[in-house]
């Protein structure tokens, strides 16, 4: 029997050669930008409202990520505020060649809920 826990990711991408680096590897602004995305979703669970990313804690690359690898991006809300949710986003790449799957980053981030005018607001409505 499988006892792991199944997780399902706030967004699952498959990079292709044009977000490769000098080094043929994937450009960490790439792996960025999609962890910014799948934090402001796990984020918008927590609001009606828009959410802008307020901060970003510390990432570190733990491993490369290859073109055609499967990266999935999971998340966890650990804190909400007044006008802001904190989420943490795990990074995990499905190796293309069959040989396994491999953490990239780990980080937190927090979103501000914001009305139209970017003016922060209360989480609720």
């Amino acid at each position: 029997m499988n006892t792991e826990l199944k997780r399902d990711p706030s967004i699952r991408v498959m990079l292709v050669p044009k977000d490769t680096n000098g080094h043929g590897t994937i450009f960490g602004g790439v792996i960025l930008s999609h962890l910014d995305i799948a934090g402001a979703v796990e984020a918008r669970k927590s609001t009606s409202h828009r959410v802008v990313t307020a901060a970003i804690d510390k990432v570190e690359f733990i491993a490369p990520v290859h073109v055609g690898d499967l990266v999935s991006f999971y998340t966890t809300t650990t804190n909400v505020g007044g006008s802001s949710v904190t989420v943490t986003i795990d990074v995990e790449a499905e190796r293309a060649d069959g040989s396994g799957t491999a953490s990239v980053t780990s980080a937190s981030a927090v979103y501000a809920a914001v009305d139209g005018g970017g003016v922060a607001v209360r989480l609720v409505g």
